[in-house]
């Protein structure tokens, strides 16, 4: 078989096309004997290997995406996670994130693995991801998905792509939904209201300030209704400090998020949020 002879032109064209480096499409174009889509399929491959080699490789970083429908009614953020803060500040990586995260929106998918099959400028987001793992030389994935649907959905990006909220409200409230979503990314409830907190929490809680209260000198020898009282007191605290509701809203701490949203609308129900951060 006769081999072909490849020029720099080739290898740069080639080069502009996948964005993998000037050595690894030299050495497609080898392989490949200077087909050129043949050359790109060798990358894929081999970005596919880069991937499975780096598998025990920790993807800290990465872009977090948090945005709705145009009707605000499905909300999704999404994490594409790498292994360096050089990858995910790169304007290109945060662009790329982007077209993801308008992928999973146009196709209106509900989990991780329907993102991976949803088509992104006609080719699946698992290939995309695989190209730029190729491209990177990182450990490239999707790390977090999560998706709301509600009335009203706001979304929220906070600290240059590190962390995306959303939340879903009962009627359409933009600026008591943006609101919403920076009190729960500065102050990070772990439920609405204590009603919503899950039960192994509660328990876990309890246990812990019963604990703490049992070990306190001052309390040795006291009667365990006594115990038991002090510790629902502290865990009343706790609600009050970890449930949004009832945490002191970050724009007036006067009042509670749960009185502001009366203030807005007597009506008005946050029914559900999450909270997505690197690490």
């Amino acid at each position: 078989m006769s081999t072909v002879a490849i020029t720099a032109a080739d290898i740069n064209s080639l080069r502009q096309a996948t964005g993998a480096g000037m050595m690894d499409c030299r050495k497609a174009l080898t392989e490949s004997n200077g087909d050129f889509e043949a050359a790109i399929d060798w990358l894929r491959k081999q970005g596919q290997k880069i991937a499975a080699k780096r598998s025990d490789r920790e993807a800290k970083e990465g872009v977090i995406i948090a945005q709705t429908t145009a009707d605000n009614k499905t909300g999704m953020a999404i994490c594409i996670s790498c292994e360096t803060d050089f990858v995910s500040k790169n304007a290109d990586f945060v662009a790329f994130v982007q077209t993801i995260a308008d992928a999973a929106i146009a196709s209106n998918v509900h989990s991780a693995e329907e993102l991976a099959e949803a088509e992104a400028n006609g080719t699946k987001v698992a290939e995309l991801i695989n190209d730029k793992v190729a491209a990177m030389g990182e450990k490239i994935g999707i790390s977090k998905f999560q998706r709301i649907d509600a009335d009203y959905v706001a979304s929220y990006i906070h600290g240059a792509y590190r962390m995306g909220v959303l939340v879903g409200l009962s009627a359409t409230a933009a600026e008591a939904g943006k609101d919403l979503a920076m009190q729960i990314a500065a102050m990070n409830p772990v439920a609405i209201d204590p009603a919503s907190v899950p039960a192994d929490a509660v328990e876990r809680e309890r246990s812990i300030v019963t604990e703490q209260i049992k070990l306190d000198p001052k309390m040795a020898g006291k009667p365990d209704e006594m115990i038991a009282k002090i510790a629902e007191g502290k865990l009343n605290a706790f609600f009050k400090e970890n449930t949004l509701l009832a945490q002191p809203f970050v724009k007036d701490s006067s009042k509670t998020v749960g009185d502001h949203l009366k203030s807005v609308s007597a009506d008005l129900k946050v029914t559900q949020f999450v909270r997505v951060a690197l690490g």
